[in-house]
């Protein structure tokens, strides 16, 4: 394959879902893999809550999931002895790493496109998650 050629075929799977590779063709050999993962924020449309009715509606509005976007193993922490990357009440910035998915023996980082609070953390250490499945609550108002 010419450079031009290993470009368009990259081009072409740049939004499928396949996240390693490898291509053999004689004495020659391609390997590439996507290194992270972009968590996905999307609008909740039901929160429940015990607060006041005139408070709901304004905190649905400002509360957004952030998704998972690959099927894994979500990983809080880096390692066992360190701190969790967060927990509910921190502040998070856009593009914050606020945890892993390893799949596979690969980690993919688990960074988001929101600014705001952690107000629930849905998933723990450890626990087998599904594609979309919601890992955190952000509150985008604060």
């Amino acid at each position: 394959m010419n450079p031009q050629e290993i470009k368009e075929f990259l081009k072409s799977i740049k939004h499928t879902d396949i996240e390693e590779m490898e291509y053999h063709n004689g004495d020659h050999s391609l390997y590439f893999k996507k290194s992270e993962v972009d968590a996905v924020a999307v609008p909740v449309t039901s929160v429940k809550e015990v607060v006041v009715e005139s408070k709901k509606t304004e905190e649905k509005d400002s509360i957004v999931p952030i998704k998972s976007t690959i099927v894994g193993t979500f990983v809080s922490a880096s390692g066992a002895d360190k701190p969790f990357f967060v927990k509910e009440g921190d502040n998070i910035a856009i593009d914050q790493k606020i945890g892993q998915i390893e799949a596979m023996k690969i980690i993919k980082d688990v960074k988001t496109k929101v600014k705001g609070k952690i107000v629930k953390v849905l998933v723990s250490n450890g626990q087998a998650i599904e594609y979309g499945q919601e890992l955190f609550l952000v509150d985008t108002s604060k």
